[in-house]
């Protein structure tokens, strides 16, 4: 009796250490939005990141519900470009999805981006609660004082809102239209621009 009660002992704690391992190894998924320019850019970019789940091109920020891309080109909805980042909060965290931000985008400029104009491709961080938005100014407050520019930063921090996904033929741009991606981001000027700020090519 006493062996067979040890048996099930040891097995419903050997079946409590493999559900525990399980639950370990379950990614913690996390999201933030951001503004960086032409999000199908920012897409690729984070992309590449270790660590990012998912990326969706989209727009925020606005006061049109449901904007098409031709309205938010023009300008009229106020929503800018955006990206909405989902990432493995276990592999990396919401900080170092910000420093990566900032390292692909030109922070002192808030009339557009790169080659791009106009207020809808300005370059924002999109917090959800108190916590993010203190994590972001940390971030900013770091990079001020960690690389000086000779202009200030001018990456906006906004509540975030509604985040609308943009049209299916603009997700993953980079992937199905790869020549005429390349053939944009060079014209644009964006990663020499980078590379001009940071030191190094963001590409």
């Amino acid at each position: 009796m006493v062996m067979r009660l040890t048996i099930t002992m040891l097995l419903a704690w050997l079946f409590s250490v493999a559900a525990f391992a399980d639950t370990a190894n379950e990614p913690k998924l996390e999201s933030v939005v951001l503004g960086g320019g032409c999000f199908w850019c920012i897409e690729a970019d984070y992309e590449k990141l270790d660590g990012v789940v998912d990326v969706i091109s989209g727009y925020a920020g606005g006061h049109v519900k449901n904007p098409t891309y031709k309205e938010v080109s023009a300008g009229g909805s106020g929503h800018i470009e955006v990206v909405k980042v989902t990432y493995d909060a276990n592999k990396i965290n919401y900080s170092q999805i910000l420093d990566y931000f900032w390292r692909h985008v030109d922070p002192t400029r808030d009339d557009g981006q790169f080659c791009d104009r106009g207020p809808q491709y300005r370059p924002a961080i999109f917090y959800q609660d108190a916590t993010q938005k203190k994590l972001a100014l940390a971030s900013t407050k770091q990079i001020e004082q960690s690389k000086p520019f000779a202009q200030p930063l001018k990456v906006e921090l906004i509540q975030a809102s509604t985040f609308y996904p943009a049209e299916d033929y603009h997700q993953d741009y980079y992937k199905k239209n790869p020549v005429r991606y390349n053939f944009y981001r060079f014209n644009c000027g964006r990663d020499a621009r980078v590379e001009q700020l940071w030191g190094e090519s963001k590409k």
